[in-house]
């Protein structure tokens, strides 16, 4: 692993309980909460109760069974926020930075859940 996992990060920080959040979803696994700083109507943050940094090492190195746990919260959370295409949402975004190129602020996997509203375009085509 290219960067040492550091424990005393938010999201540690949050999954210890020492620093409060706005729960939406608690699994084996996973934890989902409101960003405090909502870019979007619907703005919520699922993020692995182990240690890990980036998708890419969460991958490689986690348990099928946090794979799974993961991956089912980020769907359980789109249909609590009732923005799932088809199901009678418009739609939403999922991003997760990682690393420096990608501006991840925190060290610690997380994806973003944003909806509510028309988002726009996430990237301009380069000139």
């Amino acid at each position: 692993m290219a960067q040492d996992y550091d424990p005393q990060n938010i999201f540690a920080r949050i999954l210890r309980g020492e620093i409060p959040n706005d729960t939406v979803l608690e699994t084996e696994h996973s934890l989902a909460f409101r960003d405090i700083q909502p870019q979007a109507p619907e703005h919520v943050l699922v993020i692995p109760k182990g240690p890990y940094i980036t998708y890419d090492q969460f991958a490689l190195e986690a348990s099928d069974a946090e794979i799974l746990d993961f991956t089912r919260a980020i769907g359980q959370v789109c249909r609590m926020l009732g923005v799932q295409p088809g199901n009678g949402g418009d739609g939403y975004r999922m991003i997760a930075n990682a690393g420096r190129a990608g501006v991840q602020e925190v060290q610690h996997l997380h994806v973003h859940l944003l909806g509510g509203r028309a988002l726009g375009r996430m990237l301009q085509p380069l000139q």
